[in-house]
């Protein structure tokens, strides 16, 4: 099977398996003498002593060395304990009992079970449980989580305020939205919601239910009351707003009445004649004149009192108003709400037709990838790493399978290839199958120019839980990291054009039929 070919790539270019993912005591001799884990592709030196593959080349890598664990326990002998790359040999005799150990994942919460061997071919690089580091925040979080991670929770991913649609990252989205100038506030005194801010000191002006100052407060008035009632309080405090303003009329006349010097200073320029007799008995005529004033006080605080109740009335309709435009302002975000559920269902409904229209049911499915460039920067950003093709069938009531694709790599495959894994998917009729899933199983990056497609061809492991029968919507994938480079996807390929590349799975169903 591929993924038989591709563990050894994956072995020589690793240190040892961690001592955790054996289910018993490690022995002496399956421990690598320079990393100390588990031995990965033993080499046994002169000396007897074995090391992982990886450790080997790198400890020989400048040229021949003491045995350090010679050294150690005091067994050191010329030349014998000296290390060198040509004097070396693959120790296989090890690598098999190594690869027969019974073996579990040490990622928590990972319930798989098997051999050394199983773990590293199928489950190592793999796991769902397993923490993996976060390009972007760097943050350490299960590989099962990392999209909801990458979409939903990475500090440091992109996120666009929904409000005046700037785009921050997420760790300063809190602090954006204390100066946004469309962010929505709250009037506490009519309690209108979804002021924009920069709205938000008008409304304050011009709101109902805000409490300000007595318009006659330089006067002496001190009553606080709403924008809305200032009418009513000017209308029933017409007398004693007159009161405060008369009284401040004679502080007024008092503070500009001319004193004994400016008297003087008048007499001597002519312009200042002291009363003469006689005139007191005048100062009897003014009398009339003030009634009369005071008539005319009377009748322009009836005028006042007539406009008092004409205010009064526009400020009724104006409220009236106003909740009629609330009335309707709350109809229009039913509807709005109705029409967003009504779009979501479509989307939903053209979702299964165009799942319906491109679902197969002979074993064979040709997944079409558009916007290939866009996808791939995706992946490499982190953003979406994975996508997975639509369902299909080996029959009308067979399995249920898809194909899951890494555009940036995954594993081994990481930034240099095009990893391709297969998925068998629950479906209504599994009751009915023969399990576990045993057919073979090829997968065909398709050359567009009907020459050489690049094909890998395996037969599941039976023993490996990624072909029972699944309990939970998928299993877990299993293919091809280094299914195909990613410099064969560079310049004319043939394998690329016009932004789109064909993926085929072929699925034997000969011995079903």
């Amino acid at each position: 099977m591929a993924s038989s070919s591709l563990s050894c790539s994956l072995d020589s270019s690793m240190q040892g398996i961690p001592q955790s993912v054996l289910m018993v005591s490690m022995e002496t001799k399956y421990q690598c003498q320079h990393c100390e884990g588990v031995l990965r592709m033993p080499s046994q030196a002169r000396c007897g002593h074995r090391f992982c593959g990886n450790c080997f080349s790198e400890l020989t890598s400048l040229g021949p060395l003491p045995c350090k664990a010679c050294q150690r326990d005091g067994i050191f002998e010329d030349p014998l304990s000296i290390i060198n790359a040509s004097d070396a040999f693959p120790d296989n005799a090890a690598r098999r009992e190594i690869e027969n150990l019974p073996a579990q994942c040490p990622s928590e919460g990972c319930p798989w079970r098997g051999v050394v061997k199983d773990y590293e071919a199928q489950h190592e690089g793999r796991c769902e449980h397993e923490q993996v580091q976060c390009e972007a925040c760097q943050a350490f979080v299960p590989r099962l989580h990392m999209a909801r991670h990458a979409d939903r929770e990475c500090e440091a991913r992109s996120v666009t305020c929904k409000f005046c649609k700037a785009t921050f990252s997420s760790k300063d989205i809190k602090g954006h939205n204390n100066v946004c100038q469309k962010f929505p506030l709250h009037c506490e005194a009519c309690g209108k919601r979804k002021i924009p801010r920069e709205m938000f000191a008008d409304h304050l002006n011009s709101c109902g239910k805000q409490q300000k100052a007595c318009q006659f407060s330089t006067l002496g008035c001190e009553t606080l009351l709403e924008n809305e009632t200032q009418g009513n309080h000017e209308q029933a405090n017409v007398l004693e707003h007159m009161r405060l303003l008369l009284a401040k009329v004679v502080v007024l006349q008092k503070q500009h009445a001319p004193g004994p010097a400016e008297c003087e200073e008048g007499v001597a320029l002519g312009l200042y004649r002291a009363p003469v007799d006689g005139e007191a008995g005048r100062n009897n005529n003014l009398e009339p004149k003030v009634a009369a004033l005071e008539n005319i006080v009377y009748v322009l605080n009836r005028e006042v009192e007539r406009c008092a109740f004409t205010l009064e009335a526009f400020t009724c309709q104006q409220r009236l108003d106003q909740q009629q435009i609330e009335t309707l302002k709350n109809k229009l975000q039913q509807l709005e709400r109705l029409l967003a559920m009504r779009d979501l269902q479509l989307a939903e409904a053209e979702q299964v037709l165009h799942e319906l229209a491109v679902c197969t049911y002979d074993g064979i499915f040709v997944w079409k990838i558009t916007e290939f460039s866009r996808r791939r920067e995706e992946a490499v950003s982190g953003f979406a790493p994975t996508m997975f093709s639509p369902a299909f069938y080996s029959s009308k009531y067979g399995y249920k399978m898809c194909m899951r694709l890494y555009l940036n790599g995954d594993g081994t495959g990481r930034g240099t290839h095009l990893s391709l894994f297969f998925v068998v998917m629950r479906g209504k009729y599994d009751a009915l199958l023969k399990w576990p899933f045993s057919q073979k199983v090829t997968l065909m990056l398709l050359d567009q120019s009907n020459r050489e497609h690049v094909v890998d061809a395996f037969r599941p492991d039976v023993s490996s839980t990624s072909f029972q029968r699944p309990i939970s919507e998928m299993n877990i994938a299993s293919g091809c990291p280094l299914f195909c480079p990613i410099a064969k996807l560079g310049g004319k390929s043939v394998y690329l054009k016009d932004d789109t590349i064909f993926i085929k799975a072929i699925v034997d169903l000969t011995s079903l039929q």
